[in-house]
Formats: C-alpha cells, structure tokens, sequence
C-alpha cells in the first residue's frame, strides 16, 4: 500500500519525483522529461507576458466570513453594525494617497502593504455553505466548471516554469473547500503533514546536491554533442550551483522545521516555502475571519479573528518580502459569502448572498476599493461597478451579478493573461482596468 509520505511526494513533484530533480537543477520539468523535445522549442517560452506572471497565495473559506462588515467602505452608512469591541473601533487609513475608514486592524498593515491592497465588493449569489465550490467556479462563469484557483494554475504553469500545474491546497478546513483540477479532486496537504515529509532525515532535501549532480551527468552528452550554442546558453542560465543547491536546502529545511501545527501561520510559512521551490502556480490557504457567526454574540469571534487574520497577511507580506518575493506573489481571497449588514437582520449574524468582499495585494492591483454597498431587499448588497475606474455606479457597466466573474477576470489580466482567453476561461463581467497597476 502506499504510504501518506510516498502520496504527498507523488503530489508535490510527480511520478518518479521529476520535480524533485527540477528543483534540484533548476531546470523545467520538460527538459528533464523529454530533453530532445523541450530543446527543439528553445527560446520558446508558451507565455505571452512573463514579466506579469505571480505566483498566487489563494485564501478561501466556507464559512462565510464576515470580513465584508469592516472594511473601507462598510462606514458610510450608520445604519451598517460593526462590532462595538474596541479593538475593531472605526480608524482612519491611507491607501494609495487616499483615505478611507475601516476597523482598526487593517490600519495596523505597513503603509507599503495598504498601498497595494484592494478589497473588492463583490455578490456571491448564494447563502449556503457547501455551494463554497461554486463559488470558486465563479457560480457557472468558468469554462469547463473549472475552478479559479485552476483556471489561474493553468495559465500560469508554463511562465513559471511550476514543477506541477495543479495547485495545491493546505488549509481546507471542510471538504467544500478543497480544489479541483480539470474536474478531479486535489489532495489537501495539512502544513505539519508538509514538514513531516519533507523535514526527516530520510525526506528529499538532503538529497538535492548529489541528485542535482547526477542528473547533469545524465545530460552531459545531449548538452556536448547535440546542442546548439543558444541552447547550451539556455541551459546554463537555469542550471543552478552546487552553492545555491546548498542554500536552498539549507533555507528551506529551516522554514518547514520552524512549522509547529496547521494554523494559519503554520499555512503561510508552508505557502512561502513551496513558492521558494516552485512547486505550483497556485496555493490555497485559510486564514479565518469570523467564520458562520449565528452564535457570535456581540461580534467577539469577527472581533478576535479579524485581529489575528490581519496580522497572519501581514506575516504572510513580511515574509514574502524577506524572500525577494514581494513582487512574485499575489494575495487573493474569496468566501462563500458575507454577513448580513442591517440592523434589522439578526443584528449582522446571517448569511448575505448579496455581498461578499474580497482582498488582493500585490504590485499588479491598484490600492483601493472596488464596487461597493448598497440597500437591498431588507439589507445590503453589492452594487453595480463602473469596469473604467471600478468605483460603485448605479448605472456601472458591470451588474452586481456579474461583478464575480469580473473579479476572476480582473485577477487573469492582472497576471498577465491575454484578453481572448480571459474570454475563453470566463463567461460574462469584465476586466475592470481602472484597478490594473
């Protein structure tokens, strides 16, 4: 039988660890797969716009979490409940030279963190928990019902030069929250089943260095004899060093060590770590904020969670930046859906179809606020977005319906994905240029 250890190897870098040997050389799993083949298409790359493609830290929950109640522009109207716990009290903050009002902890991120965040108001179209997949095959919207986690993977793969294009998930916390590749579902891999893998003195990084030498050695006569010059050129510019080998063993036994439970810190230590050895486009996290909050009497949980959350992205941007990776990676998030707002719904503690707000930050998303609030029915929801600027309209181009599928397709172009298959992978919405960095 196979063992959990051989399954998250088999996951991680594929049948006979090719990818294993890939981040051990440096070299892309094609070359090593088929040399002759992937040589002939030298220098071509299969990636329209490398110098846009990010790796993408996806944070996803089921529970709906009522992340949308305290963010900038949940403030303008005085008939919305916030939790009256004082560390959640109104503040003032700057993003992009512009000031809005938001629960406190969001202004403790470091202004250069603010500048690039943008929370999206956007309408999922379901209060139920375990429609969290459809909600991340963007509600009907996607080609083929994939999802966007793997639409986004698919894309991305060939202009990283992933190990895998399928993502990977570490933080599902129910099953409605795991992904799916092409219509099969993915394994979830937990952050300590990570470092137990990885981590033992039997796991693969203590092997990078003589397999990364044997590998070249298997080959050295392709290299010699059958390749040109400007593939012998290409060859060199990815082979990594006996001394980087060392270092990246080094760096990332050290990260995966430091890992002590599946917590939210524990996931973005394990995101960073897998990014470092690019493994896959895609990595799905769950950092709560509130979760389903029928029982949260006067918003403690919303409170104490939102506190912890924040702090956990800023974390995940501290680290990524200590790595030289504050330009390689998107943040993105997407709940099943929010709370109810109003003051007379349950005093904010019931599932809101009609708004769901979620967060990028990274350099290729304007800082800001996209869409916005508005009453609906006997609470608030979402309202239509202009595609120009993505401000709130009335008459915005984008309907409140169609503003998740304008997310999916904002998030495809802002990594650098070409308009027709944008087109071709989303269904209905648009681009909202107006927030493309």
């Amino acid at each position: 039988m196979i063992t959990r250890r051989q399954a998250v190897l088999s996951t991680l870098f594929g049948t006979g660890m090719i990818g294993l040997r890939a981040l051990a050389t440096g070299l892309p799993t094609s070359l090593l797969i088929n040399p002759r083949r992937a040589l002939a298409d030298v220098p071509a790359s299969g990636c329209p716009n490398p110098g846009q493609a990010q790796f993408i830290i996806f944070n996803t929950s089921g529970q709906g979490d009522p992340i949308n109640a305290n963010v900038p522009g949940m403030y303008d109207d005085p008939q919305i409940v916030h939790s009256a716990d004082p560390s959640m009290a109104p503040t003032q903050l700057m993003i992009a030279s512009k000031s809005y009002t938001a629960a406190a902890p969001w202004a403790q991120l470091p202004q250069d963190v603010l500048d690039r965040t943008c929370f999206w108001h956007l309408m999922t179209d379901t209060p139920v928990h375990p429609k969290e997949p459809d909600v991340l095959k963007l509600m009907g919207a996607t080609a083929a019902g994939e999802m966007l986690p793997s639409v986004l993977a698919k894309q991305l793969a060939s202009c990283l030069g992933t190990i895998q294009a399928q993502p990977l998930c570490l933080g599902a916390t129910t099953p409605a929250e795991s992904l799916s590749f092409g219509g099969s579902a993915l394994p979830i891999i937990p952050a300590l089943a990570l470092k137990s893998t990885l981590t033992s003195p039997s796991g693969p990084l203590t092997d990078l260095q003589p397999l990364r030498d044997d590998t070249l050695n298997q080959l050295y006569d392709l290299y010699k004899n059958d390749a040109t010059p400007a593939q012998r050129a290409y060859i060199d510019s990815l082979v990594t060093s006996q001394r980087q080998v060392r270092n990246l063993d080094q760096s990332l036994l050290d990260s995966l060590s430091s890992i002590q439970d599946n917590s939210p810190a524990s996931q973005v230590i394990a995101a960073v770590t897998l990014i470092q050895m690019k493994v896959t486009p895609v990595i799905s996290i769950h950092i709560p904020f509130g979760g389903d909050n029928h029982r949260d009497l006067g918003l403690a949980d919303e409170s104490s969670q939102t506190v912890a959350g924040v702090q956990s992205i800023a974390s995940l941007m501290q680290l990524l930046s200590s790595a030289g990776l504050g330009d390689r990676v998107l943040f993105a998030s997407l709940n099943v859906f929010g709370r109810t707002l109003g003051p007379g719904n349950a005093d904010g503690r019931q599932h809101n179809e009609n708004h769901q707000v979620s967060l990028t930050i990274g350099k290729s998303i304007r800082g800001g606020v996209v869409g916005g609030v508005m009453p609906v029915a006997k609470d608030y929801g979402a309202t239509p977005i202009d595609s120009k600027t993505g401000a709130a309209a009335d008459n915005g181009d984008i309907s409140a319906g169609e503003t998740l599928a304008s997310y999916g397709k904002t998030l495809l172009s802002a990594v650098g994905v070409d308009s027709a298959t944008i087109s071709a992978q989303i269904n209905g919405g648009k681009v909202i240029s107006g927030v493309l960095g």
